[in-house]
């Protein structure tokens, strides 16, 4: 296809999207898709859940993706930063504070991981997964004795809680006024930080001196090291701001959703198939392995549940079958 073919089919694309949300739908659509709000409620919510697999994927992407160590007690590190910081923001009154609590909460654990486990282990691939997979269980364990096996959510800010009302019309009355779709407000909150901070982490390792030596590290440890820069600090640093951003998830995931003993499995393999879909190493990649996870789980559930849950692995399957290393990785 020529540029300016694509061009106009970009074009085209565009405009019926804006239409299927911003017009009235005509009868035969709402008899073919269904209502409007639910199709555009479930549109929402896969891409604000979206937002949280990324917040949750994008720690994966670093550790996982770029640096190549397989930590599968990333899902225990969301959890972990979801328990304490649901404990400091009950102790505090504070939602800001129990988000701190939860990002340096993970952050640690994923320093001493590192340093601890990681450190004494690089390159083996197979020493990591067993070791990292029984610490997760033992993790597991540890958490159900301290906080029990009850369900937990934050109460959402006074601030950010409310529904907000958008520019998308649902349905038209009889008297021809428009009906405007609402959308909790802290939803859209989640998306919009799951933009920052991705866009966050893209300048670091594009756009800076550290994503540079991080890069060159993961492509030639031996070399940085004779540059005179500390591979090991580096690494740790990364390694913890990934964990940390895992803590921070289970924050804000357990305000959006709960918090309870397996949702530590459930946002692992959530990130393995975000960071598998989108491209190891690839931040840009995990935002859309992210988004068609959360789209297709969203869409899914709305549509046809009980076969729902499948949609995402075919997802997968397709993306490695046409493409092994990811719709935005780099082939090795």
């Amino acid at each position: 296809m020529t540029h300016p073919l694509r061009t106009i089919a970009l074009i085209v694309v565009a405009a019926l999207v804006v239409w299927l949300f911003l017009a009235v739908w005509p009868d035969w659509l709402v008899a073919a898709v269904g209502p409007k709000k639910l199709f555009v409620t479930t549109i929402f919510n896969g891409v604000t859940v979206a937002g949280l697999y990324f917040l949750v994927a994008s720690g994966f992407t670093l550790v996982f993706g770029l640096m190549r160590n397989v930590n599968l007690a990333h899902g225990s590190l969301y959890l972990l930063g979801a328990y304490i910081g649901y404990s400091t923001a009950e102790a505090t009154g504070s939602w800001l504070l129990g988000v701190a609590a939860g990002f340096l909460a993970g952050a640690i654990a994923g320093l001493l991981l590192q340093v601890l486990v990681f450190r004494r282990m690089e390159g083996d691939d197979l020493r990591q997964t067993l070791v990292t997979i029984g610490i997760s269980i033992v993790a597991a364990d540890l958490m159900l004795a301290i906080w029990s096996g009850n369900t937990y959510q934050f109460a959402i800010p006074t601030w950010l809680d409310g529904a907000v009302t958008t520019p998308v019309v649902t349905a038209m009355k009889s008297d021809g006024s428009l009906v405007m779709l609402k959308y909790p407000l802290y939803r859209l909150i989640v998306l919009v930080a799951a933009i920052a901070i991705g866009l966050a982490l893209w300048l670091l390792l594009n756009r800076s001196r550290i994503g540079m030596m991080i890069r060159a590290g993961v492509d030639d440890r031996a070399m940085l090291s004779a540059t005179g820069v500390n591979v090991h600090l580096v690494f740790a640093a990364v390694f913890a701001i990934g964990a940390g951003l895992a803590g921070f998830a289970g924050v804000v995931g357990g305000t959006a959703l709960s918090i309870a003993p397996g949702e530590d499995v459930r946002y692992l393999l959530a990130s393995l198939v975000v960071v598998i879909v989108g491209g190891m190493g690839s931040v840009t990649g995990a935002a859309v392995g992210a988004l068609l996870v959360g789209l297709a789980e969203q869409i899914g559930l709305a549509y046809f549940p009980t076969y729902g849950v499948i949609l995402t692995f075919v997802i997968m399957v397709a993306v490695l079958a046409i493409r092994p290393q990811g719709i935005l990785g780099r082939a090795r």
